[in-house]
């Protein structure tokens, strides 16, 4: 029997995995190691016999209570392959030059994921219950958490860089700035947490939830175009003051929308 997964949802609810992967891994359960390993190797998604990354991890997860650490092993250098697969590539698409930054960002992510494993060998991490139902969706966030921390760290004393077309930040800017973004959360979907982020926004200081519901919008907070409309025109402040009151925003509203969290 497969247990069930034991993160709870804002409403209080378990997580559940989607219905095939739940029947898939029964299936899978009833195979030898070596047949599952085998299974396991295959690379391409579109081969009827390829093993989804979330009943992977549920079987890395599982073995710990196997008491064989080479199983483990064997399992995990496959899972480990395939989120390094997923991560981005140091190296330029001609394999001439690398990126230290993409670099940093692949080693943070693919870190993370290490400790999040290593921790739930010992003691269970409900973090991982999210990777076992929507594993691409796992990996995104690590990528966006390390993309943050490397943006930080380099850019603290960097002018932001305009997009030449249509003078605003580029999104790629913009999303590398790392500022926590409660619209582009994998819980956005829930219908709970969607509820709890209209309140939240509700309760910001009048200015912080303008600037929210405004960003909600897709407006940009500046431009070198007069003609754009911005956030900073709209309220008569300049710049940078709209981002401190963003960083403000969107600070109060991770830890209402994340608090009783399991770290």
């Amino acid at each position: 029997m497969i247990a069930p997964l034991q993160k709870k949802r804002l409403d209080g609810r378990l997580y559940t995995r989607d219905p095939k992967v739940e029947a898939l891994l029964a299936e899978l359960a009833d195979l030898s190691r070596d047949a599952l390993l085998t299974r396991c190797r295959i690379r391409e998604r579109s081969d009827p016999q390829y093993v989804p990354s979330e009943c992977l991890l549920h079987f890395v997860r599982a073995s710990r209570h196997d008491n064989s650490d080479a199983f483990f092993e064997r399992l995990y250098r496959i899972l480990a392959e395939r989120v390094l697969r997923a991560l981005p590539k140091a190296e330029s698409r001609d394999g001439k030059t690398e990126s230290l930054k993409r670099a940093d960002i692949r080693d943070k992510a693919f870190d993370r994921f290490r400790a999040l494993l290593a921790l739930d060998r010992t003691t269970y991490v409900t973090k991982l219950d999210y990777f076992e139902v929507r594993f691409d969706g796992g990996l995104a966030s690590l990528r966006r958490d390390a993309q943050e921390q490397v943006w930080r760290a380099e850019n603290r004393m960097t002018t932001l860089e305009y997009d030449e077309e249509t003078g605003e930040l580029s999104p790629e800017v913009e999303k590398a700035a790392g500022h926590y973004n409660p619209f582009d959360s994998p819980e956005f979907e829930d219908p709970a947490y969607r509820f709890r982020l209209e309140a939240a926004i509700e309760a910001l200081p009048p200015e912080q939830s303008r600037i929210v519901e405004m960003l909600r919008q897709e407006i940009p907070i500046d431009s070198k175009d007069p003609n754009v409309p911005t956030i900073a025109k709209a309220l008569g402040r300049s710049e940078k003051t709209v981002r401190t009151y963003r960083d403000k925003a969107f600070a109060t509203l991770r830890q209402a929308l994340t608090q009783g969290e399991d770290s």
